[in-house]
């Protein structure tokens, strides 16, 4: 790691302009060279070429996980690395690259790191989630709870009402190769790292089970909830009508019904400090 570009957004979580100022002091610090800057939306991602042109080795993601998942679609054939810093509001990649550690920890720890890693992803169509896939009409429970992470509880009880009156809508099914699980208010897959799918179900009938599983995902951990059922599989296929309504990596998208799910595994690298991913 010798030549970097950063990536950053904003509009994130934890990524404004005095922490970049504080990030790019440490690579000052540390004798690494910074080639370019993109503020990402307001400016496009650069492609490999550009990177390249500037003798870029390594690409510094600091930013949330959809800004992460751009960047990282759009560079998965570059040739260099990517070092992925918590800067938005979940952060789910950079612990799973670097536990719990902040981001100038990270930078020193990875100038003195060699390990990298490809990472697992779900993809339907020309979409691709690095975290997590949701799909069906419960996905506005996710924009409730990105409005929790994020302190703006002014916002929540809107965010609420719209979640609850969408979950009743007609929902999608999924079936994984074993089990057809219909009526579905959404479902929600994650790569793992053996290159399956992990697909959890969520079919609740009465609007109590409704609203606890929404409140579990909004404030905490929703797979101990009665209406989830989990499975694994290399790939799936999920219906809705008249389309699929879904998030990957938080970022939403329309799906033609049906679409097929598969697991996948990054060309592009990306630098990790601990012992496992």
């Amino acid at each position: 790691m010798k030549r970097l570009w950063l990536i950053t957004n904003h509009a994130s979580g934890s990524a404004g302009t005095e922490k970049c100022a504080a990030i790019e002091a440490i690579f000052a610090e540390r004798g690494l060279a910074l080639a370019g800057r993109t503020f990402f939306p307001d400016e496009a991602l650069p492609d490999g070429a550009a990177l390249d042109a500037a003798t870029v080795d390594t690409v510094i993601l600091f930013a949330g996980d959809g800004t992460i998942n751009a960047a990282a679609c759009k560079l998965d054939a570059w040739g260099g690395s990517a070092l992925i810093l918590p800067g938005g509001t979940m952060n789910m990649l950079a612990k799973r690259l670097h536990g719990d550690a902040d981001p100038a920890a990270i930078v020193h720890a990875a100038h003195e790191s060699r390990s990298s890693i490809k990472l697992p992803y779900v993809e339907a169509g020309p979409h691709r989630a690095f975290v997590a896939m949701i799909a069906g009409p419960a996905t506005t429970w996710a924009r409730a709870r990105e409005i929790v992470r994020g302190g703006q509880i002014s916002r929540l009880w809107r965010a609420l009402r719209l979640a609850w009156a969408r979950s009743w809508r007609d929902g999608v099914s999924v079936f994984d190769g074993t089990r057809l699980r219909s009526r579905c208010n959404a479902v929600i897959v994650m790569p793992a790292a053996d290159g399956c799918l992990k697909i959890s179900a969520v079919a609740a009938e009465r609007w109590g089970e409704v609203a606890r599983l929404g409140w579990d995902y909004v404030t905490g951990d929703w797979h101990d909830a009665p209406a989830v059922d989990d499975s694994r599989s290399g790939r799936a296929t999920i219906r809705g009508r008249p389309a699929i309504h879904a998030l990957f990596d938080g970022e939403e998208a329309k799906l033609a019904s049906p679409a097929t799910i598969r697991a996948g595994i990054s060309e592009l690298s990306f630098v990790t400090t601990v012992g496992a991913a």
